[in-house]
């Protein structure tokens, strides 16, 4: 089950990038690992650094992908966003995260993707 969910992880991930390319986004690293967690996608839109939180469901069994950000996962996103500028501080000005929700309950269709502009603060 554990290997499932993280090839659908990686899945979901790999869309997302792909999407957030296609609306103009420079993607800086991918499962950047920072002393308080793990940062799906770190990317670039002008000026301002955006950190992205990718959630995926292929059933609506445990609810929409956004819901699983729980009030621990806000403090962590927001710790490690912290943390990478810190170590990185070529990467200035403004910054936020987003989280990008990917829903792919049909296989035989496209799956559905959500982009939650500035979603956690």
């Amino acid at each position: 089950m554990r290997k499932h969910r993280q090839d659908l992880g990686r899945w979901g991930e790999t869309i997302a990038e792909e999407f957030l390319v296609k609306q103009g986004y420079r993607i800086v690293a991918r499962n950047a690992r920072t002393p308080y967690g793990e940062i799906d996608l770190v990317a670039r839109q002008g000026d301002a650094t955006v950190f992205v939180e990718v959630k995926t469901r292929t059933s609506a069994s445990y609810g929409f992908p956004e819901e699983a950000i729980t009030v621990r996962k806000r403090e962590h996103l927001i710790e490690s966003s912290q943390a990478y500028l810190q170590e990185h501080p070529e990467l200035d000005g403004d910054w936020r995260i987003d989280v990008i929700a990917i829903q792919h309950f049909d296989p035989a269709k496209e799956p559905l993707i959500e982009h939650l502009e500035n979603a956690i603060y």
